[in-house]
């Protein structure tokens, strides 16, 4: 098992690490249905392709944010060639600070005016 990178260590985290974590911040996915979530909840802003949404996959194995899970869904409903991923406890802490210093961000840029509301239009 790869041993996880402390968290002071990390640099800020990329978009697309970040939108793997909060895909996987509710529930254990496999990477199609990461993809699909990151798709849904960017409301189609943000598409991965194969080679970025795995090689960040395999990144964040190595790094211990990210872990394969053995656990998975009926047999009926499964695919097995498919792997399922899930949070690691580091992986949940890393998405915990990257949002707040994101939070701590918005909030500054809201001071400064440059960001105003809550619904701001998102950039093209």
């Amino acid at each position: 098992m790869p041993r996880p990178v402390p968290l002071n260590d990390l640099p800020p985290l990329t978009p697309v690490v970040m939108h793997i974590l909060l895909a996987l911040a509710d529930e254990d996915r496999h990477g199609y249905a990461i993809a699909q979530e990151i798709e849904r909840l960017s409301e189609g802003a943000v598409r991965t392709g194969p080679g970025t949404l795995y090689g960040s996959i395999q990144r964040m194995v190595k790094a211990g944010l990210i872990e394969e899970t053995r656990r998975r869904p009926p047999a009926k409903d499964d695919d097995e060639r498919r792997r399922y991923y899930r949070l690691t406890t580091a992986g949940r802490r890393a998405l915990e600070t990257e949002s707040a210093r994101m939070a701590d961000l918005v909030a500054v840029a809201r001071a400064k005016r440059v960001l105003r509301g809550t619904n701001a239009p998102r950039p093209a």
